[in-house]
């Protein structure tokens, strides 16, 4: 007897509350096997493939590609137990498949998931087994079903287009395809909410979800629902209703012809939240130096020789930084705003902006202060190639401790860049130029570049920030420098 089992978007990772559908792996009356990926998402940090922990025959989908998804929220149902006889021995038994043993219930429990996201998953292993899609005989040959009906709740329970007796009876759905679709037909007053983070910032801000109209599919509330509605309530406290209404009106009315609206969601909005927070939450303020960058330059030429690795200028001002960070360790910190501590961090994970056809990632090179200049030339060029192929995973996008951003590549001198919540500092690179400088009492022709230094007031002072960038700026214009601390 078939067991039809839901599986649901899990936790990935560092407080995602939703991710965007990229690409489905698994159609309707796939059979595929435990471990399985399913479906390709999008979330803030990273391209995912989330494996399915059961075993059996894909009886429903939920969520068309380019659909935003919240944690919770269902993916797939999949009838555990139903793999047609004749797909027995190839199918995704965890330790029958040799046999020719279908895998039931206990089977997939018993072997588990392998492969563990946040909140599913079981730490027995489990082999990966490739993909076998019903032939055109079979209980499941009947999956004729369109993607765009998946896609939008129709029949979700997958019953009659997978052929799978019961397969109705086990999808939590329904017909309807969502908790929320029900809720409206059934005329209730129940908040189509799925996250509790969503509930959480309503519960903060003393909002009333059911007033709150959600974008999401069939209604569903979203946190940036949540947040517009916040913000609206603040504009109508601040402003007073009229002006907020006549706001309203305006935004309400059809747009121009030739408008383009960009969403942001995806890395786009990740990005967007993150610069917002950092202006709200940090005190952060600016200085900066010019510094003569030629002894820098021919200490790099000299060290490309034939023959050996590459040494990148970015290497080199990052082993730079990581020496000026272990002379002035309080640009090394966050602020834990819960205790009201600064928290000085022991290790430098050294985050560098890199520009991608996605929007712009932070690539983490872990324990920076430990690595030497080859190592760090190294890790730079396979974490950027890695982020233009879209493959950084989060370990390797989050926990930085300081950031280092060579906007120079652009072509301009200066910045005044946002700090990388919630880390306490970022070093702004310039792009360096031939100028006229003064040198030895004469004026010559060097290489200068712009240094900037963005720090978080309330770790430091103006001291410790001008101390750190001058340390910077003297090791650049004299490498030889950085000799006396080895």
């Amino acid at each position: 007897m078939a067991v039809v089992r839901e599986f649901t978007l899990p936790d990935l990772g560092e407080g995602l509350t939703e991710a965007t559908i990229v690409q489905w792996m698994v159609e309707v009356g796939e059979v595929v096997a435990v471990d399985q990926p399913v479906v390709e998402v999008e979330t803030a940090k990273a391209m995912v493939e989330v494996p399915c922990p059961y075993g059996g025959v894909v009886t429903a989908r939920f969520g068309a590609e380019g659909a935003e998804v919240p944690v919770g929220a269902p993916l797939v149902t999949v009838a555990v137990g139903a793999v047609p006889d004749d797909l027995a021995g190839t199918g995704p038994s965890a330790h029958g498949s040799e046999a020719g043993t279908p895998a039931g219930p206990a089977d997939a429990a018993e072997a588990g998931s392998g492969n563990v996201l946040v909140g599913y998953g079981t730490s027995a292993a489990a082999a990966r087994r490739r993909r076998i899609r019903p032939g055109g005989t079979g209980p499941a040959a009947g999956a004729s079903r369109p993607a765009e009906q998946v896609a939008a709740g129709q029949d979700s329970s997958g019953a009659e287009a997978a052929g799978v007796p019961g397969a109705g009876a086990g999808a939590r759905t329904g017909a309807n395809g969502s908790a929320a679709a029900r809720a409206a037909d059934a005329g209730s007053r129940t908040v189509a909410v799925i996250s509790p983070l969503v509930r959480r910032m309503a519960r903060e801000h003393d909002l009333d979800l059911r007033e709150v109209t959600g974008s999401g599919r069939d209604g569903l509330i979203l946190r940036t629902d949540v947040e517009c509605a916040i913000r609206t309530r603040q504009e109508h406290a601040t402003a007073g209703a009229g002006v907020t209404d006549a706001v309203g009106a305006a935004a309400g009315a059809a747009a121009p012809t030739g408008e383009e609206r960009i969403p942001l969601r995806g890395m786009l909005g990740a990005a967007a939240e993150k610069f917002s927070r950092s202006r709200r939450e940090i005190p952060e303020a600016t200085c900066w130096v010019d510094a003569d960058a030629t002894e820098l330059l021919a200490a790099r030429r000299a060290m490309n020789v034939p023959g050996a690795p590459k040494v990148s200028l970015l290497a080199l001002l990052a082993r730079i930084t990581t020496a000026a960070l272990a002379r002035f360790p309080q640009l090394n910190s966050t602020v834990d705003t819960k205790t009201q501590e600064i928290v000085r961090l022991p290790a430098v994970h050294l985050g560098f902006a890199a520009q991608t056809d996605r929007g712009l990632v932070v690539p983490v090179v872990r324990d920076a202060h430990a690595r030497t200049v080859e190592d760090l030339s190294a890790e730079f060029a396979r974490l950027t190639e890695t982020a233009r192929e879209g493959g950084l995973s989060l370990a390797e996008l989050t926990h930085g401790t300081f950031t280092l951003n060579n906007y120079g590549v652009f072509g301009v001198d200066g910045s005044t860049p946002i700090i990388n919540h919630p880390e306490a500092a970022m070093l702004g690179v310039g792009r360096i130029a031939a100028k006229p400088w003064v040198h030895d009492g004469e004026l010559a022709v060097r290489q200068v570049v712009q240094l900037s230094l963005t720090f978080d007031h309330r770790v430091c002072d103006g001291g410790t920030a001008g101390g750190f960038l001058r340390f910077v700026a003297d090791c650049v214009e004299q490498p030889a420098l950085l000799l006396r601390g080895m």
